[in-house]
């Protein structure tokens, strides 16, 4: 199915130069001149028309205040274009070499008349506002001057200039401060926002300025965050962009834009509930798709939500061609391949492309060869195994242009990792309730963060590194305003310049799982809807599943990696065997051999003078071995140790009422023990304990395999076994 125009495929919008103008005027008037004659129209009308013309281009004049000389030369054109028509009219000339020649020459004149006067008009009109500027300016500095005094009792200082701001919501005051007191005191700011009769929303901010001595006073007269900024969709703000523009998010409090860079440094976003957070991804993704150097992909296993908006338009509706979002893990299996693709596409870039590593060390992003912009949504919802392969994505892609946008409630270690946080110099802080919570954020100027600068729904603060690569302090922002309606028209427009990965990123043994990606994802996110024909081409093959771990439930996407959380080798048992002893089993079973083993009361087989019954198992990996006195009791609750096999049995992941069931224990007495149990050994569930599972893929109290696996080695390591 064709994609649909968002837009009307007619512009009338006028959009001509001054000379255009003339030209079609004077086509116009040839055109009549030609068709006339052979008509028999009378040569008054034209008179008529030229008349007409000159009188309203003089009203229009008189309305825009232009200068009478102008207004004179516009009427004359007026006027001679229609006596050259009469003329043509009356006589039956207008095909002749001699009309044809006045008509040119008269056209040519026309231009260069109107092109003319549009620039002295314009330099008149530059020069009247500069006036303007300049007067106003100087009237304010002279207050200003005395302001000063008045309030602050200052001598010796000079007001050096006046600077208005985009949008006429304030003003850059810059004073040379005296030797003898180069500061303002303390209570400046109150006392100059009182003295202003700043309405509310407004403020003093005083800044240094390029050298010692010099004070910037900024003042913000209206309150920008209070207004509803709607994300400016007009053919001016859809046109094609670079990811090296920097990515906007909103405005400033002067009304400027506030951008972030994401080609050199990941991105953390934090926020509470309901501050807006999600909204501002979805603006960040905006800015993303509005590139055509940037690849994004979406980490969201708490149901793609970030993803649904921009996939619509592709999957659904078909009026986009391509999926706006190049892959949308929707699942932790699915983040794990997403993963493990990106992961051996950093190496394959660093090797792949040594050619183009001559200028710089570090790519170059064009549309051939895009940045990889991972956008993680609600990153503790994460396992621990998943933190540490995107903490191998933020550590190593930044040469090879992969980055990643880490979005959670909070800043905190239990929520994002030290390499996460270490590593994003670019930092957003939206609407919080505790100044603390920016001051752990933001690793300069966090802790003279005012949270009332920025409290609106939407509002925030962010620090960026600059063109010179120095990191700004935290600025209060509001965040653009995007609705899904605006999410699919703009999908629309975007999907024609999404670039492509190139061959060296996915000619990789993880990289064969990315073709059928849609081919696992896409039936999980519209279950009961009809996909639109615009998927079929990235559906229509056989669709690819990596192996799964059955002790880990982690895919296993290469030759060399087993699916566990340290990538070793597969699973081998240490112990001593004798000669009737089957061979080692796999999955649930290898984990109940080893925990059979360790329940033997009776004196283990010798082995190079070391009892050797004990098996440790992290993550289903034998990591030690150590001999069990007939008086030692396994140190591992059978509690634990069933439900572990049970969950390793149901694919890695269970819900509390159907591990309960199948253990045949009620939910909340199962839930109790098996917590006391994890407490214990002061082992955590990862997002807040709940898990998807089962056939519908629900959110629900759960357990995942190597959270009980932890337990099981943990206990071993406590009993020193």
């Amino acid at each position: 199915m064709a994609a649909k125009s968002a837009r009307s495929a007619l512009d009338w919008g006028w959009n001509h130069s001054p000379a255009t103008s003339a030209a079609l005027v004077a086509g116009g008037a040839y055109t009549v001149a030609t068709v006339g004659a052979v008509t028999g129209l009378p040569a008054s009308h034209a008179l008529l028309v030229a008349g007409a013309g000159a009188a309203a281009q003089a009203g229009a004049d008189l309305y825009q205040h232009r200068p009478a000389g102008h207004t004179v030369a516009r009427c004359a054109a007026w006027l001679a274009a229609g006596g050259w028509t009469a003329t043509a009219l009356a006589d039956h000339t207008a095909l002749t070499w001699s009309s044809a020649g006045w008509w040119a020459a008269g056209t040519a004149a026309g231009m260069t008349l109107a092109r003319g006067l549009v620039h002295a008009e314009e330099t008149a009109r530059t020069e009247r506002t500069q006036r303007r500027l300049q007067k106003w300016a100087n009237k304010q500095a002279g207050e200003w001057h005395d302001r000063l005094n008045r309030l602050f009792r200052l001598e010796g200082h000079e007001v050096e200039g006046v600077r208005p701001w985009k949008g006429d919501v304030g003003y850059t005051v810059r004073v040379r401060m005296p030797s003898d007191t180069p500061e303002l005191p303390a209570d400046a700011v109150r006392k100059l926002a009182v003295d202003l009769r700043l309405p509310k929303g407004g403020g003093i901010q005083i800044l240094d300025g390029e050298v010692y001595g010099q004070t910037l006073i900024r003042v913000t007269a209206v309150d920008v965050l209070a207004k509803d900024l709607d994300l400016p969709d007009t053919p001016d703000e859809t046109t094609v962009t670079s990811i090296y523009d920097g990515i906007p998010l909103g405005l400033k409090p002067d009304a400027e834009e506030a951008r972030v860079a994401v080609v050199d440094e990941c991105a953390l976003v934090v926020g509470q509930v309901g501050s807006g957070k999600t909204n501002t991804i979805n603006v960040a993704n905006a800015g993303a798709l509005r590139t055509n150097n940037t690849v994004v992909m979406h980490i969201d296993v708490t149901g793609a939500g970030i993803s649904l908006p921009w996939l619509h338009a592709w999957a659904v509706d078909g009026t986009a061609t391509v999926p706006l979002i190049d892959w949308t893990a929707d699942t932790v299996e699915e983040a794990h391949i997403l993963c493990d693709t990106v992961i051996a596409g950093i190496g394959a870039r660093k090797t792949g492309h040594q050619d183009r590593l001559t200028e710089d060390d570090k790519l170059t992003v064009t549309h051939d060869l895009p940045e990889v912009l991972i956008v993680v949504d609600e990153i503790a919802e994460l396992p621990p195994v998943l933190l540490r392969k995107l903490d191998t994505i933020v550590n190593t892609g930044r040469a090879v242009r992969v980055r990643v946008v880490i979005c959670g409630l909070r800043a905190t270690q239990d929520v994002i990792t030290a390499a996460m946080k270490k590593q994003s110099r670019v930092r957003v802080g939206m609407r919080v309730s505790d100044p603390e919570e920016l001051s752990h954020l933001f690793p300069t100027g966090g802790a003279r963060i005012n949270p009332k600068s920025a409290p609106y729904r939407g509002c925030g603060f962010y620090s960026s590194p600059d063109k010179e690569d120095v990191v700004s302090d935290p600025t209060a922002f509001k965040a653009y305003r995007i609705k899904p309606k605006q999410i699919r028209a703009l999908s629309v427009t975007y999907a024609d310049r999404r670039p492509k990965l190139e061959a060296v990123f996915l000619d990789t043994e993880p990289g064969e799982y990315y073709a059928s990606r849609w081919g696992r994802i896409l039936p999980r996110l519209y279950k009961a809807n009809k996909l639109a024909p615009t998927t079929i081409p990235y559906t229509d093959m056989d669709t690819l599943y990596p192996p799964i771990n059955q002790l880990t439930g982690i895919p296993i996407t290469s030759t060399t990696d087993t699916g566990d959380d340290d990538n070793a080798p597969a699973p081998r048992i240490v112990a001593a065997t004798t000669p009737a002893q089957s061979e080692p089993r796999v999955g649930s079973d290898l984990l109940s051999t080893m925990l059979n083993a360790a329940r033997t009361t009776g004196p283990a087989a010798p082995s190079g003078g070391d009892d050797a019954t004990v098996i440790q198992a992290d993550f289903g990996r034998v990591i030690q071995q150590a001999g069990t006195p007939e008086n030692r009791p396994n140190p591992v609750p059978q509690l634990l140790a069933d439900a572990h096999n049970a969950v390793v049995a149901a694919g890695g992941r269970m819900h509390t009422a159907d591990l309960a069931a199948l253990l045949e224990m009620d939910s909340l007495v199962l839930g109790t023990e098996l917590g006391k149990l994890l407490r214990e050994v002061d082992i955590e569930r990862p997002g807040k304990g709940t898990v998807r599972a089962g056939k519908d893929n629900e959110s629900k109290p759960g357990y995942l395999v190597e959270t009980l696996a932890a337990a099981i080695r943990a206990y071993n390591l406590r009993d020193g076994q």
